[in-house]
């Protein structure tokens, strides 16, 4: 059999044992989960060698993704951490033959060849074969994933040391001249802050911040972090007018209802705080047609309205093209029917965003981009590889068939009777993209 054939196969058990109830048995459910949990050690080695030859031909961007890591991410729905180890692993796979060999066997579990690469990724052959047999023995002897991370890293500061390369901490690397703020998201939706601010940076933070940071009285038993916090927030919220919070919600849920508002990401937001930031803010209502969609506003205008992008920014949070990252608040308006060959008009629903990138990729390869639409009224733009397949690739799951994807962007006939004079060759190579 083939691979794609046993591939199918793995697929097709998977989804059987997905939809079956564990045995009532204790004893039972223990030992089919560390059988189970092997299992998917010896799908995760195979999964790396495939990562790794997508990697190795750059056929990740041939399908419209800037590198292999957004593919796992945005393609196959893997958290940033997953995919980055299964990048790593992949990349590091042929520099440690034993680690592979024992996770090809069985012998070794995913975590621990995980752990090991991504120790390695910065040595250079030589260091890393070393690196390899001191970490598998490490293995051997029962030392948790994270101990062997540990001494993974330890091994690294000792080579720098043996090198004379020895470097300070990443925060000191950042160096001081450059301020500088990390921001990480919580999985509660909240957001974990550390940074350095040089010394002018330090001085309108403090001359902004420190007086909004003092006790508001005796009864203020508020930290200084905590009131430096809620500084910070009102600045931000009521002091800079640039800033700008989209909370979307039903009429329903203003007037009472349960149901949850939601940001333009998705992330939900309880009804009663929803109704609280109502009460201080811009409501905007927006009118929907028959599926929910936004109705029509017309094709007087070439350019999208103000009222038309605020809309499009609440359904696109991203570029439109799969596997796209850059932010809807950042992306260009484009006419999914071309407004200047194809007669599309600024309606709403011809309606997208895209980054400039792909604005105009898609004006000059418009055979290169399929089109599909959500019941919400979102385009998604896949970009097909050039000299490619003319239909999509079957879907993910072996069992649910060819996805059903529109056929491609073609030109629209244009009604009988109307003709259009050809532009002169300045005027086109000035026309806008969309």
């Amino acid at each position: 059999m083939s691979t794609s054939e046993l591939v199918v196969m793995a697929a097709a058990i998977a989804a059987e044992l997905a939809r079956r109830e564990p045995t009532e048995s204790a004893s039972l459910c223990m030992r089919d989960a560390e059988t189970l949990a092997r299992v998917t050690d010896l799908h995760e080695s195979a999964l790396a060698g495939m990562v790794a030859r997508v990697d190795a031909s750059g056929e990740a961007r041939r399908w419209g993704y800037p590198s292999v890591r957004s593919w796992l991410r945005s393609g196959l729905g893997m958290r940033e951490a997953r995919a980055k180890e299964r990048v790593a692993l992949a990349r590091q796979r042929h520099r440690l033959p034993e680690a592979t060999g024992r996770l090809a066997r069985g012998d070794l579990s995913y975590g621990y060849a995980a752990t090991i690469a991504a120790a390695v990724t910065h040595l250079d052959d030589q260091d890393c074969a070393a690196a390899e047999t001191v970490l598998l023995d490490l293995v051997g002897q029962g030392f948790s994933a994270g101990k062997v991370a540990a001494f993974g890293h330890r091994i690294t500061d000792l080579i720098a040391e043996r090198d004379g390369t020895e470097s300070p901490d990443p925060d000191t690397r950042r160096g001081y001249e450059t301020s500088w703020i990390e921001s990480t998201r919580s999985l509660d939706g909240g957001r974990y802050i550390k940074g350095w601010l040089n010394t002018e940076d330090a001085a309108i933070f403090d001359g902004v911040l420190a007086p909004l940071a003092k006790p508001t009285g005796a009864d203020d038993a508020r930290t200084l972090p905590q009131r430096t916090a809620a500084a910070l927030t009102g600045v931000l919220s009521a002091g800079h007018r640039a800033t700008k919070v989209t909370v979307i919600c039903d009429l329903d849920t203003l007037t009472g209802g349960t149901t949850p508002a939601r940001l333009p990401d998705g992330t939900p937001i309880p009804a009663e705080q929803a109704r609280r930031i109502a009460l201080n803010a811009a409501i905007t209502p927006l009118l929907l047609g028959r599926g929910h969609l936004p109705l029509y506003l017309g094709r007087s205008v070439r350019l999208a309205t103000p009222a038309q992008r605020h809309v499009l920014e609440v359904l696109n949070p991203t570029c439109a093209v799969q596997g796209c990252e850059v932010p809807g608040t950042l992306c260009e308006v484009d006419h999914v029917t071309g407004w200047a060959l194809h007669d599309g008009p600024t309606d709403i629903d011809n309606l997208t965003l895209t980054c400039a990138f792909h604005n105009r990729y898609k004006a000059a390869h418009p055979d290169s981009v399929h089109i599909t639409r959500g019941p919400d009224g979102r385009y998604t733009y896949r970009i097909q590889p050039a000299n490619g397949p003319t239909t999509p690739p079957p879907a993910t799951d072996p069992w649910e068939g060819p996805a059903n994807d529109p056929p491609r962007l073609r030109p629209q006939a244009r009604p009988r009777g109307r003709s259009r004079r050809p532009r002169p060759e300045w005027a086109r190579s000035r026309e806008p993209a969309g």
